[in-house]
């Protein structure tokens, strides 16, 4: 992959943002104004100032960057060379910025530390892929670029309290929850935003990662404009309905702080819905 670059302006940020040219994905969307953006708003909504944040997949650093602003310590786990470098960049641009402090993890969060081959995605520089073991690249991602990378446990280089945890690791989430229980455990007040893609999964069943959650506490919905607690047999249900590849949903948790923390319409909207859906 080669690293061309851009700069961009944000009105959600506020500074000068560094995206990665060809993507077809988020640097687009974070010239529009907002990459994910009901995830954005969720992430931001559960911010204070001098808490600590943990981003697990942080491509360019959109989330790590609003943490700054927002006057967060937050630690930034990015395996992909050319694309930590520009998170590293966009960090630095928040903190000469804001009052808050980036930390780079130049690794893919796991369950253990060592190394492991990633397969890069042509178009969609969001969706890199962690392989297990002598695997191949997936059959959607065949023929795609692979180099190594580092693994380590989040719990060898973070420790907790959190107060907002983000995940979006393309099928490597529980692996990176199982290399992170003691800052779970360290941590009974925050938020959680995690990709939940049962294609991608490695490590676990689909529905053994939704118990590890609901085990732990979690109160569980889809992290959309108007979010409601579900329970996880609803959740996997929806998930499974979807086209397997393209599928996959974004979920949204608390455990100790509020569920809905984007006002009342939010609210009213999420109560109709979770009428409303299967």
């Amino acid at each position: 992959m080669t690293r061309t670059t851009r700069l961009v302006r944000s009105p959600a940020l506020g500074i000068e943002f560094e995206v990665l040219e060809g993507d077809a994905f988020i640097g687009p969307a974070i010239e529009r104004g907002a990459w994910e953006e009901h995830e954005t708003a969720l992430f931001r909504a559960h911010l204070a100032p001098g808490t600590r944040v943990l981003d697990l997949g942080a491509n360019v650093g959109w989330f790590g960057a609003l943490a700054v602003l927002a006057g967060c310590e937050v630690h930034c786990f990015e395996p992909v060379p050319a694309i930590a470098d520009v998170c590293a960049r966009n960090l630095a641009r928040a903190m000469a910025a804001g009052t808050g402090r980036g930390v780079l993890h130049r690794v893919a969060a796991s369950d253990r530390a060592g190394k492991a081959r990633i397969a890069l995605a042509r178009a969609n520089f969001g969706d890199n892929r962690v392989l297990d073991a002598s695997a191949a690249a997936p059959a959607d991602m065949r023929g795609a670029e692979t180099l190594e990378i580092e693994l380590a446990r989040v719990d060898d280089l973070v420790q907790g309290p959190v107060r907002v945890i983000k995940i979006d690791t393309q099928g490597s989430e529980w692996l990176a929850l199982q290399g992170a229980e003691q800052l779970l455990d360290a941590s009974p007040r925050c938020a959680l935003l995690l990709e939940f893609w049962p294609y991608a999964l490695r490590g676990a069943k689909p529905e053994e990662l939704l118990a590890f959650l609901a085990e732990r506490s979690f109160t569980l919905g889809k992290a959309t404009a108007a979010p409601y607690p579900m329970q996880p047999a609803r959740i996997l249900k929806q998930a499974l309905a979807r086209d397997p590849v393209k599928g996959g949903l974004d979920l949204y948790g608390t455990r100790g702080v509020p569920f809905h923390v984007l006002g009342l319409s939010s609210r009213l909207r999420a109560l109709a819905r979770s009428f409303r859906e299967d």
